[in-house]
């Protein structure tokens, strides 16, 4: 039966990129297929693999058709996270936003974009 794994995310400094990450959404290194091209992320409690990480040379695209999105339940929250992400590497993205946008769109140190998602505001409620 097909199922569907993790997200995996294309970066040029994979040991970089595992400390942002972890320190991110507090994820542990886990030791399936680690290598110095690949790692994968795993939840801190043991409920299983989060996010791989894989070593990639191609570009990072500016508009990704597919990203992360990083819910919060609050805009003190959503800004709190923000500088939180800041602080640990992340960079805030120009981007074209509408009207009473619901997310923030930063960059990890790689430069691959993601979106924390206030869900107090978001169009879903």
């Amino acid at each position: 039966m097909l199922r569907l794994g993790i997200p995996v995310i294309g970066v040029t400094d994979v040991q970089r990129a595992e400390d942002f990450w972890c320190a991110a959404l507090n994820l542990v290194s886990g030791q399936e297929w680690k290598s110095e091209r690949w790692r994968t992320l795993v939840h801190a409690d043991g409920t299983g693999s989060a996010l791989g990480l894989m070593y990639s040379e191609s570009p990072v695209e500016t508009k990704p058709r597919i990203h992360l999105d990083l819910f919060v339940d609050s805009t003190g929250e959503q800004q709190a996270e923000i500088e939180r992400l800041i602080g640990l590497g992340a960079r805030r993205v120009a981007w074209d936003y509408p009207p009473r946008p619901d997310f923030v769109v930063l960059a990890d140190p790689d430069g691959n974009v993601f979106c924390v998602v206030d869900l107090s505001i978001a169009p879903s409620g």
